[in-house]
């Protein structure tokens, strides 16, 4: 039985990895200030044990990891708003978090990190579909935006230059707009629902008019909850020695198709008004799944599925504001 720590366990991501490698029989230590997630995104279990925690904390990351044999580190603020509205804190807990942790680890158990980078390092890539070797990159200091993204670059260095971490095994995923149910509201897909479902009176009217950012045309490869675990858990069997893998899924999708999807599955029909994009965003995003394909991973869930169990959450539980 593999003893793990999962810092950020309470986020989606986090809580739904969580669930998963306790049903296989880990031990699991969730770290978490629950700042973004929450508690009761994790069952109770008797393998499993909660630390309210903050990453920026030394001794409290220290002490979480005694007996640890492999970290997920996913402990980071996401989500665009916090982005451009705080990166002050969004580099404090990313930047400071990876440092903690690599302090921490220099005399613990611990034979394994894997840590979750994210898409946004590539930021509008030279290459669609875009793989690994792609390089990293930070277009515009002064854009508060790239908070997130630079924060994960400097977290990739930390990790495989870090001289704590030279004897422990070193992995890198970076997810791509992985989605699904109770994963906040701050994302593309939770967004859009909301406003569907608000633009036609709670569903009652079959019409309505939508406000996006952009011209609708942006693309972007959605991969659904349960693929990106099965990534992750594969990531920690199969996942080779300081080397990195996209996660995801590569079939990609504008941003009018994905309105439609929902709109249809509502049936409901919302004419779309654009503006402008954000600062920093980038028009396409589509990653190259053939190095964690060759690990033997294969997506499960498409986007019509995907789509129903997400909307049939967020319609569930949206608050009548």
């Amino acid at each position: 039985m593999t003893n793990i720590l999962v810092t950020g366990g309470t986020g989606f991501l986090g809580s739904n990895l969580v669930k998963r490698l306790v049903k296989e029989k880990n031990n699991v230590t969730v770290f978490d200030n629950n700042f973004r997630g929450s508690i009761q995104n994790i069952e109770n279990n008797k393998n499993l044990k909660l630390i309210n925690g903050d990453i920026r904390i030394l001794n409290q990351v220290k002490n979480s990891l005694k007996n640890i044999d492999v970290i997920f580190h996913l402990a980071f603020i996401n989500g665009t708003k916090y982005f451009y509205e705080n990166p002050s804190l969004v580099m404090d807990v990313g930047i400071k978090g990876m440092l903690n942790l690599l302090d921490a680890v220099k005399d613990s158990s611990v034979k394994k990190i894997i840590l979750a980078s994210s898409s946004e390092v590539y930021q509008t890539p030279k290459q669609i579909p875009t793989d690994e070797n792609i390089e990293c990159i930070i277009p515009d200091i002064k854009n508060p935006r790239f908070s997130y993204g630079g924060s994960k670059i400097i977290n990739e260095l930390l990790l495989m230059h870090n001289e704590n971490a030279k004897l422990i095994d070193k992995i890198i995923f970076r997810p791509h707009n992985v989605y699904g149910p109770n994963m906040g509201w701050e994302h593309v897909i939770p967004e859009i629902i909301k406003k569907i479902f608000f633009a036609t009176n709670y569903l009652k009217n079959k019409s309505g008019s939508i406000e996006i950012q952009g011209s609708g045309n942006e693309t972007r490869s959605f991969c659904y909850i349960e693929d990106a675990i099965d990534s992750l858990l594969l990531l920690n069997s199969q996942g080779k020695n300081n080397e990195i893998y996209n996660i995801g899924n590569d079939n990609e999708i504008s941003i009018r198709e994905l309105i439609n999807y929902i709109q249809e599955y509502l049936s409901v029909e919302v004419s779309i008004i654009t503006n402008n994009l954000s600062k920093g965003s980038t028009k396409r995003r589509n990653p190259n799944l053939k190095k964690i394909k060759n690990l033997g991973f294969k997506n499960k869930i498409n986007i019509e599925d995907g789509l129903k169990k997400t909307i049939d959450w967020y319609i569930k539980n949206i608050k009548y504001d």
